[in-house]
């Protein structure tokens, strides 16, 4: 199979060393595009390496196809090297998994149609990773029969793949729930809706949009970008609750907020294009799912519009966001050295027009969410599926391969030890990819955490702390990478300038992290 897909002068072939990078290259390539890549794997504990990538790919609707190669039938349980049950090996999380046999000539009007099948199940109704298990025989060499791959080809099925459109009973529904309602927010996470159908949707409403950088809805004037700030003031969280929330597919990163809606108590209704539950507090009370973009304006359409006097509820918001927006930007200015908040404002900030972004969860995805500035020009990924920070730098990786755009990752020191396989050959891949390391010398969210408070200082440093003692430039430079330490705001502008592959180091304290967070979302009287 590797060499049949070798053979393909259509295709990008990529070599990772490590199975689980390769698979989370792979959803990366699926995460900027939209279009799902082959992860072709040994059969055994290699498919196993997979599953991580896997399991995200499910949560985060990625579409994903891994080829397992596997052992004949009748080597299977008898012993044989290298052959393990691969036939249930990801259970649920996949999409589809086929198991065709060794590969049989009186089958080959089949395959291509299969290989349709695998495409298409990747791709709809809902994205996600799909298993193609195949068992071959020895010799495993061979070649492209183009007699063979031609017969195979005229035989191909067309599919039709598409987000079904909200009917007009159900659209009704939607304008009867919040056609006389004020206290209302949208809270917009990742998905497919068009930010402008977001926006019409907010206007005809004079509802604020609660938005994260992955829903490319940051810039919009309706757009509410300190809400994790804001609702830690008891009183403006007390103040602002509001009586329905319209959820717009996945969830922020912000706990705060997520408590803050769970306790709301307010009629939720949550769209999303793909038919998935996202209701981890169990308030969803109208779950749509269909086109986002399409319902949306239709939606907003429907409504028509309240006048050109803005409500005194979207006032009260604005006035919140301008008061924090307006704190953050003044302990900001003037910072000559580097934490994890001001790192993160200034990745986003600095990367030049046209770049992608991915951010690793735990500190680094809250730190872009809650303190970077808005950029219509810069998109933004994140694993936020599974909410784990393997395959980070993978997944990036991916991404800049899928797009030849400049890709930066900002992830912490944990993930980057945990995903050091993914820099194996990174400097001979022709990607152009920035990695911003905040290194904290360990896990910098436990710090947050109660463990952190009620545990001795040794305990919790050998459990929650965990540091490691890696020299991270020594690291990137054993993989020929250029690395550096910055300390200031420019240094790291400078950096991120500058093409990679490379790595730039943030040296950053743990302890000190947590007051600086503090400081940040306390607002001056």
């Amino acid at each position: 199979m590797a060499l049949a897909l070798a053979d393909r002068q259509d295709l990008d072939v990529q070599i990772a060393h490590d199975e689980r990078s390769a698979a989370f290259m792979a959803l990366g390539v699926g995460l900027a595009t939209g279009v799902p890549a082959l992860v072709l794997c040994t059969s055994g504990t290699a498919a196993v390496h997979v599953h991580a990538a896997v399991v995200e790919a499910d949560l985060s609707s990625v579409p994903l196809v891994v080829l397992t190669a596997d052992r004949p039938p009748e080597l299977q349980g008898v012993g044989a090297a290298q052959t393990i049950e691969q036939r249930n090996l990801y259970g649920s999380a996949l999409r589809l998994m086929v198991d065709p046999g060794v590969p049989d000539i009186t089958a080959v009007a089949s395959w291509r149609s299969l290989g349709e099948r695998v495409i298409t199940a990747s791709l709809a109704p809902r994205p996600g990773p799909v298993q193609l298990n195949l068992a071959f025989r020895e010799p495993l060499v061979g070649h492209v029969d183009e007699d063979l791959y031609r017969r195979a080809r005229a035989t191909t099925p067309q599919s039709r793949i598409g987000i079904s459109k909200l009917g007009d009973e159900d659209l009704r529904t939607l304008v009867d729930l919040v056609a006389d309602q004020v206290r209302g927010v949208i809270v917009a996470g990742r998905s497919e809706a068009d930010p402008e159908a977001v926006a019409a949707l907010a206007a005809a409403l004079e509802w604020p949009v609660m938005a994260d950088h992955r829903s490319r809805c940051r810039h919009l004037d309706a757009a509410v970008t300190t809400f994790d700030s804001l609702l830690r003031d008891e009183a403006f969280a007390r103040d602002h609750r509001p009586e329905i929330v319209i959820r717009i597919g996945e969830p922020l990163a912000s706990k705060v907020t997520a408590q803050w809606l769970r306790d709301a108590q307010a009629l939720e209704i949550h769209l999303q294009g793909r038919g998935h539950v996202i209701d981890p507090d169990h308030t969803v009370a109208y779950r749509i799912v269909a086109d986002p973009t399409d319902t949306l304006m239709r939606w907003a359409g429907a409504l028509g519009h309240r006048g050109a006097a803005r409500t005194p509820w979207m006032a009260r918001w604005r006035h919140g966001e301008k008061r924090m927006r307006d704190h953050l930007d003044q302990r900001f200015a003037g910072c000559e050295i580097l934490d994890e908040p001001l790192t993160a404002r200034t990745v986003l900030g600095a990367l030049p027009a046209d770049s992608h972004l991915v951010v690793a969860s735990s500190m680094p995805v809250r730190d872009v969410e809650w303190f970077a500035p808005a950029r219509r020009d810069v998109t933004v990924h994140a694993n936020r599926g599974a909410n784990g920070i393997d395959g980070v730098l993978a997944t990036g990786i991916g991404v800049a391969m899928a797009t030849s755009a400049p890709t930066a990752v900002l992830l912490g020191d944990i993930a980057l030890v945990h995903d050091s396989s993914s820099l194996i050959a990174l400097a001979d891949r022709g990607v152009d990819i920035r990695i911003v390391v905040v290194d904290n010398d360990g896990g910098g969210i436990f710090s947050f955490l109660p463990q952190a408070s009620t545990l001795a200082p040794g305990r919790f440093e050998a459990l929650f702390g965990t540091p490691h003692g890696t020299d991270l430039e020594l690291l990137a430079r054993a993989h020929r990478l250029d690395a550096r330490t910055v300390t200031s705001p420019e240094e790291l502008a400078v950096a991120l300038g500058e093409t990679g592959p490379r790595l730039i180091r943030v040296r950053t304290d743990r302890t000190r992290n947590v007051a600086d967070h503090a400081a940040l979302h306390r607002p001056s009287s």
